[in-house]
């Protein structure tokens, strides 16, 4: 029998030799029982289909009373079922407890291949000699490469570190080294010249020690008593690991952008538990982090490694819950990082991932909608608009999530219009339902958009049908309740199908935008803000500041949808705008009170019958009927909305509308306080 290894006498007296040893035993008996619930379960008899179908039924049916508007909105139970299965599957893919330095000792060999390369480049001498002096006269280093030369300075380098004579071996005890910088160093240098995997692998076990050295339960490798070291070890490992994992097991990227898993190897079976070790440390790194500069360095590396540990679904798991976490709860520059991450995950060939990504980023967008105010909005809308981004990457993944979702809006809007209780119209009317109305709405305008569908070769989105329940949705929650305190909530629904108009040119009833005024009466309210409340106070109630906000919010909401190119550019404008003009005129009656409204309303009454005239004088030249629509439709493109009456109006409206917001925005954030005349 051969003499011990110094490092494995070393570890032997450490007293770990015990601990992996145990740890290899309980992973022995865990597969054990795994296969043997495998073994129970094929040899049982499955039960009938309709036997689960009842039983999913009943189960279904006991649920659905204690759900609530969250449980509802997303969807939760469409997929307990499926999660159940894969967690019984996740038990036996990932192996954390194996301690790291038996687990990965198979890395190092893969660098002894020295001697093979060159007995192989003997062989290429005899076998191809043209091709042998092609490589004499372009790349000697190949030729002089030598099996010794290349890991002598790290093995030197490794036994400075464990030096020590063999008797002061005992007194050591349990003693860790102290990771230094000139070792990070020694191990940068051999990763960036050589790309080498055992600096890899040491690399690796120092962030393992780093990410719990405050952790009792944990058998490290190395003691980090510096800050600067250990900033220097977290930085290191985040940006050299991604660049020799790709040097050594590439993976691939496709044309639509999605990436492959590498291919297998004997270096990517060698590398696996590494990197997925490697990766389950980082993710559990991200909490503790709270530099901004080294958690977004964190986030936007950890992507990276991705496409290396997308076969463990633990892992994926935990890593999109930490991404979600912080894309809901963070800084702007973290969000941001966070769902490129989320983005990347998505980017996956495996549609099991996809799927998983896309439920969870929207029920994590429905959970941060459940209170909006004036400093929660702008992060909502980023939320609203990252997600929406998300889900047009892939419009056939997307569609039955859209379906599923879409439909539970549905369910709550038909509980509401049978039961009539204030139960369940608050079900309907609230912040979840309103963000979640507009986030399908800005889904659906960017999937289905007339310029993106033309550059698409004129191919339609597969999320298109979707576009008509969505419709029916949102007008029926607008006629659920009729009352003034509900109006908020109707504009805004009104803004929601306003942005799915102006997108996908297909016309929408504006039946949200007209409102009945009472005769107000006088108060001090302060102006009440519509775009952060959605329902109105009840002091605010047929008081004249809440009238003349809805007055003028409804006016400038109007303008935009009589604006918007399929009511402005169709040809039957002037048939169109009929029932508009009635409606107007009679507002105009009721809220002469008003003044300043009252001219807002006029005004815009004005600028539509004008607009109609200018319709009608464009189309008087026309040769064509309705029947021929190509006609129809090129002269419709060749109208010119800005030069309009009611396209001037509009200019100035949002210029007007743009500036005192900025001047609110100051407000709130207490700057300019003296105002300037």
């Amino acid at each position: 029998m051969g003499k011990a290894a110094k490092s494995s006498r070393k570890f032997a007296a450490s007293g770990k030799l015990k601990q992996a040893i145990q740890s290899r035993k309980k992973h022995q008996q865990m597969q054990k029982k795994i296969q043997g619930r495998r073994r129970t379960e094929a040899e049982g008899s499955e039960p009938d289909d309709e036997e689960e179908v009842k039983g999913v039924s009943k189960k279904a049916g006991k649920d659905a009373k204690k759900m609530t508007v969250e449980d509802l909105l997303g969807a939760e139970f469409m997929d307990d079922d499926d999660d159940a299965e894969e967690d019984e599957l996740d038990t036996d893919e990932d192996e954390e407890d194996i301690a790291d330095d038996q687990s990965f000792a198979s890395v190092d060999e893969l660098e002894d291949h020295g001697t093979s390369h060159m007995l192989e480049l003997a062989q290429l001498a005899e076998k191809d000699p043209e091709f042998y002096k092609y490589l004499q006269e372009n790349d000697r280093e190949l030729l002089e490469f030598t099996a010794t030369q290349e890991g002598r300075d790290e093995i030197d380098d490794e036994d400075d570190v464990m030096d020590g004579d063999d008797n002061e071996e005992e007194d050591m005890g349990e003693e860790l080294p102290i990771l230094t910088t000139s070792i990070l160093k020694t191990w940068q240098k051999a990763l960036l010249e050589h790309r080498s995997l055992r600096a890899l692998r040491k690399l690796l076990i120092a962030f393992r020690s780093a990410v719990h050295m405050n952790e009792d339960d944990k058998v490290l490798l190395w003691r980090i008593d510096n800050a600067a070291v250990y900033t220097k070890l977290v930085t290191t490992s985040l940006r050299y690991t991604p660049i020799v994992l790709a040097h050594h097991i590439p993976y691939k990227t496709l044309p639509n952008g999605k990436f492959k898993q590498p291919s297998q190897s004997a270096k990517q079976k060698a590398l696996q538990k590494l990197t997925l070790s490697y990766f389950n440390n980082l993710v559990h790194l991200i909490p503790q982090l709270t530099d901004p500069e080294t958690l977004r360095l964190a986030l936007t590396e950890s992507a990276k490694i991705l496409p290396y540990v997308v076969s463990s679904r633990k892992a994926v798991k935990t890593y999109l819950k930490k991404c979600l976490e912080l894309w809901s709860t963070s800084e702007d520059d973290i969000r941001i990082a966070a769902f490129l991450a989320i983005r990347q995950l998505a980017s996956s060939t495996d549609d099991s991932i996809v799927d998983l990504v896309l439920k969870s980023t929207y029920l994590a967008l429905v959970r941060a909608c459940k209170a909006t105010s004036t400093y929660r909005l702008p992060s909502i809308t980023l939320m609203k608009n990252s997600a929406c981004e998300l889900f047009c990457v892939d419009h056939g993944a997307t569609y039955p999530h859209a379906f599923g979702y879409i439909r539970q809006l549905a369910i709550l809007l038909r509980g509401g219009m049978k039961t009539k209780t204030k139960e369940a119209y608050k079900q309907v009317y609230n912040w979840q339902y309103a963000h979640c109305v507009d986030f399908w709405a800005l889904v659906l305008g960017r999937a289905c958009d007339a310029h993106a569908e033309a550059e698409r070769g004129g191919q339609e989105s597969e999320l298109r049908p979707l576009i008509y329940p969505l419709v029916q949705v949102s007008l029926g929650a607008i006629k659920l309740i009729s009352n003034s305190r509900s109006y908020p909530f109707h504009l805004h629904i009104a803004r929601s199908m306003l942005h799915l108009t102006r997108h996908t040119r297909i016309y929408v009833p504006a039946d949200a935008l007209s409102p009945s005024y009472h005769l107000p009466k006088s108060s001090t309210l302060r102006p009440l803000d519509m775009e952060t409340h959605i329902r109105a106070p009840a002091q605010y109630v047929k008081t004249r500041v809440y009238a003349a906000g809805l007055v003028e919010e409804t006016v400038f909401l109007l303008a935009e949808w009589l604006g918007s190119g399929p009511v402005h550019g169709s040809v039957a404008f002037p048939e169109l705008i009929v029932p508009i003009i009635v409606t107007l005129r009679r507002t105009l009656k009721n809220c002469k009170e008003l003044g300043k409204e009252a001219g807002m309303v006029k005004g815009l009454l004005e600028r539509v019958e004008d607009c109609a005239k200018w319709i009608d004088q464009s189309r008087s030249g026309i040769n064509f009927g309705p029947g021929k629509m190509d006609e129809v439709e090129q002269w419709e493109a060749s109208v010119e909305i800005e030069e309009s009456p009611l396209g001037k109006y509009l200019k100035v409206q949002r210029k007007s509308r743009e500036k005192r917001k900025r001047m609110i925005d100051k407000a709130n954030k207490g700057e300019d306080e003296i105002l300037e005349d």
